[in-house]
């Protein structure tokens, strides 16, 4: 059994950390400066708490990195300083260069690293979701999850495959999203949203309702996926392919970024009145 540190245990991050503590590991978390809902969250799953980074990183063999992407280098240096000297593995949607940045950091001073990406929901169903590891100790990070709920799956040992995997994939599911909504919006625009809809339901039925929860339903990740939607830029740019469509997806999810904390899903009404408003 190994200890393992988990940086941070947001929505999915304790997903990946109940995963890791259903196959018997210890699991810690550091308290100081997380929220309430943290706690909670690390609480219900029995994670064991330590206060501060430096306790995290004395005490794991191995640290788990899931946070939102503009954070993933910063994060890494605080364990650089903090002393680590284990098994780092970074599970954040980061461009394949910039986990090979943050791994040259790490192995600089001592650490082995192993790039990672969570492709599917948070981890609570069998089948759901996969964890792809890529490095040359990947093995040693897929072996912790045998048997657990989120699938771990070693796709090579190049460091950046794993994220490059992830960047291709929410390509498709979140762009698509950012262009639907950027569709809506400009079809409210033009005064043509409710013959859009009819438009789609000739096709199916149903298209047209699932198209609106799609929309209502990525705002309150809008945050997140923002950075997200840069990180794909800067992959499509170094494969040689456009990144513009990924950069005005980024000023989408930016423009949806205040319905971060909303109690409810927002209408779709006021999701098109914040794509549109900053245009004023």
């Amino acid at each position: 059994m190994s200890t393992i540190g988990i940086i941070n245990p947001g929505a999915m991050g304790i997903s990946i950390a109940a995963s890791a503590r259903s196959r018997g590991h210890d699991v810690f978390w550091a308290s100081a400066g997380r929220s309430a809902d943290t706690r909670r969250r690390a609480e219900a799953h029995n994670l064991l708490e330590v206060q501060t980074l430096a306790e995290l990183c004395a005490v794991c063999e191995v640290m788990l990195c899931v946070c939102p992407p503009h954070a993933a280098a910063s994060v890494a240096d605080a364990v650089i300083d903090a002393g680590f000297s284990g098994l780092y593995c970074d599970g954040n949607a980061i461009a394949p260069r910039q986990s090979q940045l943050v791994g040259e950091r790490l192995r600089a001073a001592g650490i082995d690293f192993v790039d990672g990406s969570i492709i599917g929901p948070p981890a609570w169903e069998a089948g759901s979701t996969r964890f792809y590891l890529s490095g040359p100790s990947a093995g040693q990070v897929a072996g912790l999850f045998e048997g657990a709920l989120a699938e771990a799956v070693v796709i090579g040992d190049e460091i950046g495959k794993a994220s490059a995997l992830k960047m291709v994939f929410a390509a498709q599911t979140k762009g698509f999203t950012a262009l639907l909504s950027a569709i809506q919006g400009a079809a409210e625009q033009l005064g043509v949203r409710a013959d859009l809809d009819r438009e789609w339901a000739r096709r199916d039925k149903a298209v047209a309702a699932q198209r609106v929860n799609q929309v209502r339903g990525v705002t309150g990740k809008a945050w997140r996926f923002a950075g997200e939607m840069q990180e794909i830029a800067a992959t499509f740019e170094a494969a040689g392919m456009p990144p513009g469509f990924f950069e005005a997806a980024h000023d989408i999810y930016q423009r949806m970024a205040p319905f971060k904390d909303a109690e409810e899903l927002p209408a779709l009404e006021d999701v098109l009145a914040a794509l549109t408003a900053a245009r004023d």
